[in-house]
């Protein structure tokens, strides 16, 4: 890095290698000047030259450090930087649009034309503040606590970013109180409300009723079925699960990979579900690797799945506690396995769950409690009361 400390009477190199006479005036100022690893020049004027001098003895150690910070990049908008950030991450499509939609809808209006560098925490914690409340002017609602976190989670993000591309010194997400989220116990549907949902959704979706019920799979994993997936013949029918079908722009539908790579995987097949296949089958004449459900010949979207769903799922009385979505569904599978004695191994795997802590975090309140079962194990090994001669306690 080049730098200089110039004054109004004569210019010279820190190190004094270089003089030459560029008189202005009467009065002397100082100007620190130097060049960045792109060759841009960036000065600053002091009245004295010790000034002048420490500005730059910072400007090298924050270099030396890697804390150097271009002036000028805090000047950026939120909305620019963000952009571009968002284009270079190698997220999912889904994952993508979600946030996408998140910047445009809950951050963009509040923090998208402010300069990076103008963002203050204060900042940041009243724009949180700002999504738990109803706006009557812009008749926007209230987000959930869960959805403030997610938003937050972006823009925290953007922001970290921002530190290590050297356009922020440090970030304003530092300290930022979110909304505590509520953690609502599961409360299964009953075999009554899939009955209902099967009933009321297009019969082109009764059977993905019943697949769902009968194996936990998820919206976007029975939606990327194909007919080479399910194993209907022999001892061990069965349906692989290895992708799922994503919503892309414009309405277009597209294989992608599963969520996770626990995703990945076979599950077995009851007798009710293979019945319910091979009927859809026989009635939709489905190709070998076709999706098992479309609608029109097409592959079914996110959105067009959510309009026939809703109606269903208020004919079944699915509820905030029930959940209103497929997802429902997933957690009816779980609490069969559960209430037929699968270990929490198994029901993790079943589900796809990363983790068995995941599982018991959202189905552990339905394993049967184990105080009977802690009293009976002490009780078979004690045995009968013990002989108050020989424990010296009297019966009377």
């Amino acid at each position: 890095m080049r730098k200089y400390v110039e004054d109004r009477w004569h210019t010279r190199d820190v190190d004094g290698s270089r003089k030459r006479s560029t008189r202005y005036g009467v009065g002397m100022q100082f100007r620190a000047r130097y060049f960045d690893e792109a060759g841009k020049e960036h000065a600053k004027h002091f009245k004295l030259k010790r000034d002048a001098q420490r500005w730059l003895d910072e400007v090298t150690t924050s270099v030396v450090s890697g804390q150097y910070v271009d002036p000028n990049a805090s000047r950026l908008t939120f909305r620019a930087y963000a952009d571009t950030w968002l284009d270079a991450q190698v997220h999912r499509d889904a994952t993508a649009t979600l946030y996408r939609g998140h910047l445009e809808r809950h951050v963009y209006p509040t923090l998208g034309d402010r300069a990076l560098g103008s963002v203050l925490r204060t900042t940041v914690q009243g724009w949180v503040k700002s999504l738990t409340v109803d706006d009557p002017e812009t008749e926007r609602k209230a987000l959930s606590p869960a959805t403030v976190r997610v938003v937050y989670t972006v823009v925290a993000s953007v922001f970290r970013a921002a530190v290590r591309d050297r356009k922020l010194a440090s970030t304003p997400c530092d300290g930022i109180s979110l909304p505590e989220v509520a953690k609502a116990r599961v409360h299964p549907l009953t075999t009554a409300q899939v009955n209902l949902l099967a009933e009321h959704v297009p019969v082109e979706l009764r059977t993905l009723v019943i697949l769902a019920a009968g194996t936990g799979i998820r919206q976007g994993e029975a939606l990327g079925l194909t007919r080479d997936r399910i194993r209907l013949l022999g001892k061990n029918p069965a349906v692989t699960v290895d992708r799922q079908l994503v919503t892309k722009a414009k309405g277009e539908t597209a294989f992608a990979p599963p969520k996770t790579a626990a995703s990945v995987r076979t599950i077995p097949l009851p007798l009710v579900v293979v019945a319910a296949l091979n009927e859809h089958l026989a009635r939709f004449d489905v190709g070998d690797g076709e999706l098992l459900f479309t609608l029109d010949g097409k592959g079914i979207t996110r959105q067009r799945f959510g309009h026939l769903w809703r109606p269903a799922a208020q004919a079944a009385s699915l509820t905030e506690a029930t959940g209103t979505g497929m997802h429902a569904l997933r957690h009816y599978y779980a609490s069969l396995l559960i209430r037929y004695g699968e270990s929490v191994k198994t029901v993790q795997g079943r589900l796809g769950h990363k983790s068995a802590t995941e599982t018991l975090d959202t189905y552990g309140h339905m394993w049967a409690d184990s105080d009977d079962r802690t009293r009976e194990a002490v009780d078979s090994v004690l045995g009968v009361p013990a002989d108050p001669v020989r424990t010296g306690v009297s019966r009377g």
